[in-house]
């Protein structure tokens, strides 16, 4: 899936879907249940659209379709904040498994994660950020704690960098502990993860490359997700403007916000732009490095690390001052948990912290 014609089409069947299945009563239960996402509306999308086999290579029970696709629905997953285990598990902890060149590993686990029935954490982070690995590994033991983890609390598998390489453990080994992490956005739970010299499996894999490549993917991904937020606060907002009435006349009237409303669709889709560039990338590095199902070697286009770096910062900021005209603009009832504004607004702050962001300063070589 490849032409720009099939990723439209899979665009608009997915935001179906989420229009149907997937309103603000849907979220709003979905951060009050247990799981922290509709588990109903998670089951649809994978027996319907086949979001969860978008990224998954054929032989492994997959539709092959790539990451480009696969984070089509992240854009879409955005738009409503809902967050099933697509990102977490479908994207970065499919990637994971597939970065480590295991090809047993990847005919075991993937094709239950392609069917929806089995989910991926991957355990990352440590207190203090994506740098580094937080887990020790002693005599196949995995022994430390791994902070952030998205759909940690609710995962079947953890797969966990190592320094040694990627090891796979289950989640209910008796020696992983799991506690949800207190956030400040409640529409995506992340988890602390404890490791007591639990048994693991290894995967092998190089662990620098792994790590470095998972975080590309970690970063386009995002900006994904916060293109297609930032997109939907600039469409709420002038839907808002047209029924506002302030001294007679709709406030979208009125000539200063007519530009400020502007400026949030520079914003939008110039974000666009930086993302799309982005994942075109990724694609073509993923698509390169690929063998017999399991990713080796990427081939990066020489501007495709500023590419990246360009598209999470912009986003970020994109993404930020939009959410906060869609809040100024609303006046007083964004602010009320009732409505929605607040939460596109916590999201994109928790978004900028979310797996890092470039250590360096953007700047082309002379």
């Amino acid at each position: 899936m490849s032409s720009t014609a099939e990723l439209q089409e899979l665009a608009a069947t997915v935001r179906a879907v989420l229009a149907k299945h997937g309103d603000r009563d849907a979220l709003r239960r979905a951060i009050d249940g247990d799981l922290g996402y509709d588990e109903r509306l998670w089951t649809l999308l994978c027996e319907q659209v086949g979001v969860a086999a978008l990224a998954i290579p054929e032989e492994y029970g997959g539709v092959g379709a790539g990451l480009a696709a696969a984070l089509v629905v992240v854009e879409e997953l955005g738009r409503t904040l809902h967050a099933p285990p697509m990102l977490g598990s479908a994207v970065l902890g499919v990637q994971a498994v597939l970065l480590s060149g295991n090809t047993e590993a990847c005919a075991r686990l993937l094709p239950e994660v392609a069917e929806g029935g089995r989910t991926l954490a991957l355990c990352w982070a440590t207190e203090r950020g994506w740098d580094g690995y937080g887990i020790q590994v002693e005599s196949g033991n995995l022994t430390g704690t791994a902070h952030y983890v998205l759909d940690g609390a609710i995962a079947d598998t953890l797969i966990v960098p190592t320094s040694d390489g990627l090891y796979e453990i289950d989640a209910a080994a008796p020696e992983v502990a799991r506690t949800v992490a207190p956030t400040m956005d409640p529409t995506r739970r992340l988890a602390e993860i404890t490791f007591t010299a639990a048994p693991a499996r290894a995967l092998g894999g190089e662990p620098a490359a792994a790590t470095a490549r998972l975080r590309e993917i970690a970063w386009a991904a995002l900006a994904a997700e916060q293109v297609g937020a930032a997109d939907q606060c600039l469409q709420e907002t002038v839907e808002y403007t047209k029924s506002r009435v302030q001294f007679g006349r709709a406030i979208g009237s009125f000539q200063a916000l007519k530009h400020r409303m502007a400026d949030m669709y520079v914003l939008v889709e110039s974000a666009r732009s930086a993302a799309y560039a982005a994942i075109a990338d990724l694609s073509e590095t993923t698509s390169a490095g690929r063998t017999s199902g399991a990713v080796v070697a990427p081939l990066p286009r020489p501007d495709s690390a500023l590419d990246l770096a360009a598209a999470r910062i912009h986003c970020s900021d994109a993404y930020s001052k939009v959410v906060g005209e869609m809040v100024q603009m609303h006046g007083g009832i964004a602010i009320t948990w009732e409505h929605e504004a607040h939460l596109y607004f916590k999201r994109a702050h928790a978004d900028t912290q979310l797996f890092g962001a470039p250590t360096h300063p953007l700047a082309r070589p002379a």
